[in-house]
């Protein structure tokens, strides 16, 4: 990541109130995905697991929409 935990926190909670439950999407660096040789992508089934130390693990599965590739 470009900017630290502590830094996205402070620039976001300039504009808005930070509420319990709240998270703040980064978006994807490059290198990552399409950027890839070969190109690797998420799959349906697979799970994504973030961790912020001293704040906790986040883990969410990923699910294929019907129709969308």
């Amino acid at each position: 990541m470009i900017f630290g935990i502590a830094e996205l926190i402070a620039f976001v909670s300039r504009t808005i109130t930070l509420e319990p439950g709240d998270v703040i999407a980064t978006g994807t660096p490059p290198g990552v995905g399409m950027a890839r040789t070969p190109q690797r992508w998420l799959r349906d089934g697979q799970r994504m697991t973030v961790r912020v130390e001293r704040v906790g693990t986040l883990t969410n599965r990923v699910r294929l929409r019907g129709g969308t590739g």
